[in-house]
């Protein structure tokens, strides 16, 4: 499974990814915008959007390519670690076993 963020505390973008593999899924986080970010999103299963750290402009740019690709989105206005393991649970993405 795989999974992109939008938005988030640019310092935490490795704990993002960290939390997603515990998870069992891939991550692209994009913490802020560097482009368009349609073309970089690919296809992933779930597009997370952290609503209160993301510019209007990068929003617009994801829903879209999340439109155009039917990708489901979530979004929360915290850009919390346990907002994320929080948001990966409600989808289905338990924490992995060790």
């Amino acid at each position: 499974m795989s999974v992109v963020i939008i938005g988030g505390n640019e310092r935490m973008s490795r704990q993002y990814a960290d939390v997603c593999t515990a998870h069992g899924c891939t991550a692209k986080v994009f913490p802020k915008e560097t482009g368009p970010i349609e073309k970089k999103i690919g296809s992933p299963d779930l597009m997370i959007l952290f609503t209160r750290t993301v510019s209007h402009k990068m929003v617009q740019g994801a829903v879209k390519a999340a439109k155009k690709n039917d990708i489901p989105i979530a979004r929360v206005q915290s850009s919390s670690i346990s907002a994320l393991r929080s948001l990966l649970g409600e989808h289905g993405m338990e924490p992995m076993e060790e």
